[in-house]
Parts: structure tokens; sequence; C-alpha cells
């Protein structure tokens, strides 16, 4: 059978033999998080990351054994760097909390969901993060399963929401176009197709939905969307006085 290697978090920071180490576990992130949030992960590389340490790529192994190791250290790292939880005084403002934190880091961090940052691994920060979100939920008179799905849904919808952020400033940037300039740009190919009579629905959207024409639409979007989503998670909650905004 395969021998499964340690977790990172289970081994010293530091080898019981050899030299001192130069670099610590929270240098080695914190600059590999520059570099990411600058060039991307996928062009995130060993030898780059070493020579913006000033090291050898060699003696970096010394610390992290694969670039999965350090992209575990960096996810760890803005999690403890970035995710500014308020506790709040009820369920709804304690998980409006973790979404706007999680929604914050995911815009400076985009790496963190555009190129995959991998399966979540409890390092100390992601855990004490976890273990913050799901204090705010202990007491509701659910069990834990369904707590870890209250967290796990809002998560997704954020993510998904921060997804479509970052797709659109990718736009903007790629084609030179903001918002404004592409619906002038669309304008005549969606008059006709309102003018065709073929999309009815659509049409409605087109003409009388304000979210189209809201110039904070995104931001709109993520506070009525999250509010729906906590609206669906309040069904699960046996009826107390606490479901209250």
């Amino acid at each position: 059978m395969t021998s499964v290697p340690e977790v990172i978090w289970n081994r010293p920071a530091r080898a019981s033999r050899g030299p001192a180490p130069s670099l610590t576990r929270q240098e080695i992130a914190a600059a590999a998080v520059r570099l990411a949030d600058a060039e991307g992960l996928e062009d995130l590389s060993m030898r780059g990351l070493a020579a913006d340490l000033g090291v050898g790529a060699a003696s970096l192994y010394r610390y992290v054994e694969s670039k999965d190791e350090l992209i575990e250290l960096m996810a760890d790292a803005v999690m403890g760097s970035d995710m500014r939880i308020r506790a709040g005084r009820d369920w709804r403002s304690h998980l409006r909390s973790y979404a706007r934190a999680l929604r914050a880091m995911i815009q400076k961090h985009p790496w963190m969901v555009v190129e995959g940052a991998g399966r979540t691994s409890l390092g100390p920060n992601t855990a004490a993060t976890f273990e913050r979100v799901l204090r705010g939920l202990d007491g509701l008179g659910v069990g834990i399963d369904d707590m870890l799905t209250m967290v796990e849904t809002v998560d997704a919808f954020t993510r998904g929401r921060a997804l479509e952020e970052i797709g659109d400033r990718d736009a903007i940037r790629r084609s030179g176009l903001d918002n404004d300039a592409w619906m002038r740009q669309q304008a005549p190919y969606v008059r006709e197709l309102v003018e065709s009579g073929r999309y009815p629905l659509l049409s409605r959207v087109i003409i009388d939905a304000e979210a189209p024409h809201d110039p904070d639409r995104l931001e709109t979007a993520f506070r009525r969307g999250l509010e729906l989503v906590l609206d669906g998670l309040a069904s699960m909650l046996p009826e107390r006085p606490n479901r209250a905004s």
C-alpha cells in the first residue's frame, strides 16, 4: 500500500537536524500570496518564489514538499489575514458577516476560486474561521449536519457571485469596455431581440427589470441574493424568536 505523506500542519516548522532555517512558513506564504495576486496561481512556480525570496529553489523544499503544500500555506494565510468575521446579534447577521468577509477575501485574492486553490485544508487559521462561523449557529436547535449545510450553502452562493464579479472585471480589462460602453455596443442587437417578439420574458428583463440597469448591479445582486439564501435557510430552523433579522 502506498504510504500517505504527513500533512504539513503535523510537521515541525523546522527540522530537528541541520542548519537553522533562514525563512519561516509565514514569510514563504506571504511572498507566494503576493506573487499569486499579481500573476495568478498557475504562473506561480517554486523557482520564481525562491528568486523573490532570494534563496535557491532547492532550499524551498526544506519547508514545503510540493506546490500543493505551498498552496495550503497560502490559503490558510489569507484565511487568517483577510477573513474578518464580526460576531452577529443573531444567526442571520452572523452569516451575512461571513459572506461579506469571504467575498472581500476572494475579490482581493481571486486565485482562491478562479484557478482553484484545491481541497479545503484545515490549517490553523482555516480551522479557527470555521469554528467561529459554526459557533454563531450553535444553539439554534439544529444538528451539526444542518449547521454545516447552512455554512456550505452561504459559502457556495458567495463564491459563485464572486466568480461572476471577477469575470466581469476581467472582461472589462480584456475588452477595454466598461459596463456602460458594453451595453451601448450591445444595444442594437438587443433591440432586435426585443422587436422580434420571440423572447417575451427576456424582453421584460431588458425593458422593465431594475437589475440590468443598476450601476451597482453586482453589489445589489449579492445583497438581494444573500437575503434570499438566508430566507431559505430559515426554513430549516424550529420556530423561535431568534429567526427575525
